[in-house]
C-alpha cells in the first residue's frame, strides 16, 4: 500500500496541503495484531514482544541514506491485565522514506468482553507522531519553498475492536482520529510553510484456524486497509475505491514449530513466508517474508525484504488457594 511512496508526498506539500498519508505496511501482519488495533491489547491471555525490520522496494534509487525504499523498524507489546480483565499494549517504529523520516509511539488499553467461545475487546489509543523532512536536493539551491531540517510533531488517538477465539478472530480499527496538521518551514523560515495532513487510517483484518491434520493447522487470513481523507463529515471520505488495499494469504503451521505461507497485495506484490518457533513452549518465533514486485516495477523495485522475532510469555494464570478438603466434611 506503501506504493505512492511518503517521499511523494513532499512534492504535493509544494503546491498546498498533502491530504493523504500512508503508514508502515507489514507481511508479517497475522502475527502483528497489536500494531494494527488496540483492542488487540492482551486479548491472547498472555504477554508477547514482537520485533520486525522492513526493507521495502530494496535499492530503490541511488542518493545511499536518502534513497527512496522505505525502511521501518518496529517494536511491539502486548499484556493483559488480570485484575481489570483487559490488556494493555505498546507500539513504536521509526519509519524513513527518502528524506522523509517519522517516528511514532503509541499506548493502548483494550477491556476485554466474553463473548461466546472468545472475547471482544474493545481498545483506545494514545498516539505521538514525530515527522521530519530532512535535507532535500533541491534543483534550485536558492528556493526558499523547499524544506530544511524541518520538522514537527503531534498527538492523536485511535479506536479499535478485536474478537478473538480459539478458531477465529477478526480485528476493525481506525487511528489519527484528530486528523493532526503537521507543519514544515523552509530554510531561514521564509517561504509559504508546507502543510502535512495526517489522515484518518482504518484495518479489517481476519484469520480462521482450519485443523488439517493432527500436526498441521491452516489459517487463511485477510487484511483491508484504507486512507479516509477528508471530514467525517464529508460525503465522500469512504466512496473512494483508490483509497483502499487489499490483502490475502495462508500458511500452514506444523507441529506449533514450523511455518510456510504465501500472500497476496493487491496491484503490488506477491509473498512468501517462512518461519520457525523454538526454546521452552515454542515460545520464540522468528519468520522471514520475501515480496516479488509483481505490478509497476518501474515506479518501485523488485523485492521486498522481512524479519521477524517474537518471544512470547506464559499463559497468565489467576493466582489462587486451592481448597482445603478434610474428611470432617464428608458425608
Amino acid at each position: 500500500m506503501k506504493g505512492t511512496l511518503l517521499a511523494t508526498l513532499f512534492f504535493a506539500a509544494a503546491a498546498g496541503s498533502a491530504y493523504a498519508q500512508q503508514q508502515p505496511q507489514f507481511t508479517h501482519y497475522a502475527f502483528n495484531g497489536m500494531a494494527l488495533n488496540p483492542a488487540y491489547a492482551g486479548i491472547k491471555g498472555y504477554g508477547e514482544f514482537n520485533l520486525i525490520g522492513r526493507y521495502q522496494y530494496f535499492n530503490y534509487g541511488t542518493y545511499g541514506d536518502a534513497n527512496g525504499s522505505p525502511r521501518t523498524g518496529l517494536f511491539s507489546a502486548s499484556m493483559p491485565v488480570l485484575a481489570t480483565g483487559g490488556g494493555v499494549g505498546a507500539v513504536v517504529y521509526y519509519d524513513q522514506v527518502g528524506q522523509s523520516k517519522m517516528t511514532n509511539a503509541a499506548l493502548s488499553y483494550s477491556q476485554h468482553i466474553k463473548l461466546g467461545e472468545g472475547k471482544l475487546g474493545i481498545g483506545i489509543q494514545g498516539i505521538y507522531t514525530y515527522l521530519s523532512k530532512g535535507t532535500y536536493i533541491a534543483i534550485d539551491e536558492n528556493d526558499v519553498n523547499v524544506p530544511s531540517g524541518a520538522s514537527d510533531n503531534k498527538f492523536d488517538a485511535g479506536v479499535g475492536l478485536w474478537y478473538e477465539s480459539p478458531k477465529f478472530y477478526a480485528g476493525l480499527s481506525m487511528n489519527n482520529l484528530l486528523r493532526s496538521q503537521y507543519t514544515f518551514k523552509s530554510a531561514g523560515n521564509v517561504g509559504t510553510p508546507n502543510k502535512y495532513i495526517a489522515e484518518n487510517h482504518a484495518y479489517f483484518t481476519a484469520g480462521y484456524n482450519i485443523d488439517a491434520s493432527s500436526s498441521v493447522v491452516v489459517t487463511p487470513t485477510v487484511l483491508v486497509k484504507s486512507v479516509l481523507p477528508g471530514d467525517f463529515s464529508s460525503s465522500s471520505k469512504f466512496s473512494n475505491s483508490k483509497n483502499y488495499s487489499f490483502e490475502g494469504g495462508v500458511r500452514a503451521t506444523i507441529d506449533d514449530k514450523y511455518w510456510i505461507g504465501a500472500n497476496y497485495r493487491t496491484e503490488e506484490s506477491v509473498s512468501g513466508l517462512l518461519g520457525i518457533s523454538f526454546a521452552k513452549d515454542n515460545a520464540v518465533r522468528l519468520g522471514y517474508a520475501f515480496d516479488f514486485i509483481a505490478f509497476n516495477q518501474d515506479a518501485r523495485a523488485f523485492s521486498s525484504h522481512e524479519i521477524m522475532l517474537s518471544y512470547r510469555l506464559p499463559k497468565a494464570m489467576v493466582n489462587t488457594r486451592p481448597a482445603i478438603r478434610t474428611p470432617r466434611y464428608s458425608f
